[in-house]
């Protein structure tokens, strides 16, 4: 995936946008309600790559299963993977992860307590 097409892709996930908060070359996509991010796009190394938040558990099946999965880059280690988007990994492997990210950070639904005593 080109990066244009990582961003778009995470762009059609409901109430999201992007910028560019540490400098023009890296693109943060993040959650409208919470300003969480989701996914950081940024070049290394002469790679395109993605940090996603992952699951603890899923980082360490990832990792041994894809060369082009990592520890992320500059980003807690035991949370976050980097993705080398060379074209080696299928196209539904990113967008799973991408989705599994987006859904870590997602805001919180409140639930209102009743409080029966106010009745």
């Amino acid at each position: 995936m080109t990066k244009d097409e990582i961003i778009e892709y995470c762009l059609t996930y409901a109430s999201t946008y992007h910028d560019s908060p540490f400098d023009p070359t890296s693109t943060v996509v993040r959650h409208l309600a919470n300003q969480k991010m989701f996914a950081l796009i940024f070049n290394r190394g002469g790679n395109l790559c993605i940090n996603l938040k992952c699951d603890p558990e899923r980082s360490d099946f990832y990792r041994s299963a894809y060369a082009e999965i990592t520890p992320g880059y500059h980003m807690n280690k035991e949370h976050w993977n980097t993705v080398i988007l060379d074209g080696e990994l299928s196209e539904d492997v990113i967008k799973e992860l991408v989705k599994h990210s987006f859904d870590l950070t997602r805001p919180k639904i409140k639930v209102k307590k009743n409080n029966e005593d106010e009745a």
